[in-house]
């Protein structure tokens, strides 16, 4: 190699000299000055000052909605590739809708 500075363990020490000098200017950049309040800090809710700012995400009401549409893609996915010519298969769509009624029945009772 003729270039001592084209050779892997070189340009390995130059990339990693400038991203450390590159992180030394951010953080110099992004250190707060002393008394500084930085409003990053502080919940925001539409501009209302929350009290409580703990929150815990509950995806207890989302996983009905995700069994429905499991269940009807499922479905859709089924009767939409059932071939129209064969007889047989009409029986089994007919039994994969029924089932896709009771299931939307029971889950919406809950």
């Amino acid at each position: 190699m003729d270039h001592w500075i084209l050779s892997p363990p070189s340009i390995f020490i130059i990339v990693f000299s400038l991203a450390g000098a590159a992180l030394a200017v951010f953080l110099h950049v992004a250190r707060r000055k002393p008394g500084e309040v930085c409003a990053s800090q502080e919940p925001y809710a539409c501009g209302e000052d929350l009290q409580n700012h703990l929150l815990q995400p509950d995806y207890s009401t989302f996983f009905p909605f995700a069994f429905y549409f499991t269940i009807l893609h499922v479905v859709a996915l089924f009767i939409s590739t059932v071939p129209a010519e064969t007889a047989a298969s009409f029986p089994i769509a007919v039994i994969y809708i029924i089932g896709a009624m009771i299931g939307m029945f029971i889950l919406l009772e809950k």
